[in-house]
Parts: C-alpha cells; structure tokens; sequence
C-alpha cells in the first residue's frame, strides 16, 4: 500500500523548531545503527532527542513521516554538497575539460556515499517501504535537477541537459543503490566507480 506525502504537522519557521525536527532525525538515525527502523518506537526517539512525546506530535502523525523527512534530507544534504564542490572546481580550474570534470564529480559523490555508506544502505532500503510514488519522484526530480545545475557550465542545448543529466542520474543511482540494497557492506568502490564512469562515458560518448 502506497503512503501519503510526508505529513509535517508544523512546519520548523523559528530556529529553535528547526533545531527540535532536526534532534528526532539525528535520535532516529543514531537508533537506527542498533536495530532496524520497525523496531524503533516512537518514544525511544523522543527519549533519544530528550524531548516529550508531545513534541513529536507537534511536527509528526507517525513514525512513517519522520523517516520520510530523515530521507529526503539525507538526499537534499548529498545534493547540496555535490553542487558546492562541482562548483569550487569550476571556480579554482581554468583549463577543465567536461569529461575531467565530470570523473572528479562523480569520484566525490561515491565519496561521500562510502563515507556514510550504512546511512546510505538504510536510506535506499527505507525509500522503497516508506515513500509513495510521489515523494519518491519529487527527489528523484531534485537529483535530476542538481546534474543539471552541476552540467550547465558545459552543455548550454536544454535539451541535451536535460537528457544527459537524467541519464546520469539514472546510472549513478541505479549502480549505486541496487548494490548498497543487494550488498550494505560492499567493499570494491573503486571497481564500481570504474564502472558507473564506464557506463557514463559509453551512453555519451565521450
């Protein structure tokens, strides 16, 4: 059965909300590096967070919403330090070539995502329980949206962008999260990155 949007009951305006949403993500991703996310109850993150179980409910109706939200952020945070650092090689290079550009892009994503690889396990594994079909199109449209903005400086056709930023997002994502889902402890990155650029450069040509 297909879940709602996320349903935020109060939507974090004033910094000290902000922070209160935030401390039930970070409670439920630090519960979640002990046991999986349907063994986690709602009152272990509020203890976690060190706030009330009224709180919760302040900013959630279920437990289903805040793992939604812990996800997208997750994603949204990757995306934003994706674009920042695509953007510091255009600023810092004066002689760049896009298919450079592209492989150091690429070798910093699968960076980050190794990094916190057991977050990125969980995240591919929680998406397919827990997000409906249009807050998963919503990130998915987000990621499609970062490529672009990474790709502009190089390809000025919208509608090569457009294709060309789709199909990357659909090999780095279909690479990396197939294997994370089939294999949360992979080891060989440096083989997979091989292959994502492989696939990359094979569907552009270059």
């Amino acid at each position: 059965m297909t879940l709602p949007a996320i349903n935020v009951r109060r939507k974090p305006r004033q910094s000290r909300a902000r922070i209160t949403q935030e401390a039930l993500m970070e409670s439920f991703v630090r519960l979640l590096h002990e046991r999986p996310a349907s063994e986690i109850t709602i009152r272990e993150i509020t203890d976690v967070a060190g706030v009330g179980l009224g709180t919760f409910y302040e900013y959630f109706s279920k437990k289903e919403d805040l793992i939604a939200l812990t996800i997208h952020q997750h994603v949204k945070s990757n995306a934003e330090a994706l674009k920042s650092y695509a953007q510091s090689l255009i600023e810092l290079s004066t002689n760049l070539d896009f298919s450079a550009y592209l492989q150091q892009v690429i070798h910093f994503q699968l960076q980050e995502i190794q990094a916190q690889q057991f977050l990125w396990a969980q995240t591919f594994l929680l998406e397919r329980q827990i997000s409906s079909i249009e807050i998963y199109r919503k990130s998915y449209e987000m990621m499609v949206q970062m490529w672009q903005s990474i790709l502009t400086p190089f390809i000025k056709d919208y509608v090569q962008l457009n294709r060309i930023s789709l199909n990357v997002q659909r090999v780095c994502y279909g690479v990396v999260s197939q294997t994370l889902l089939i294999e949360p402890e992979f080891g060989e990155w440096e083989v997979l990155e091989s292959d994502v650029l492989g696939f990359i450069k094979s569907l552009m040509g270059i």
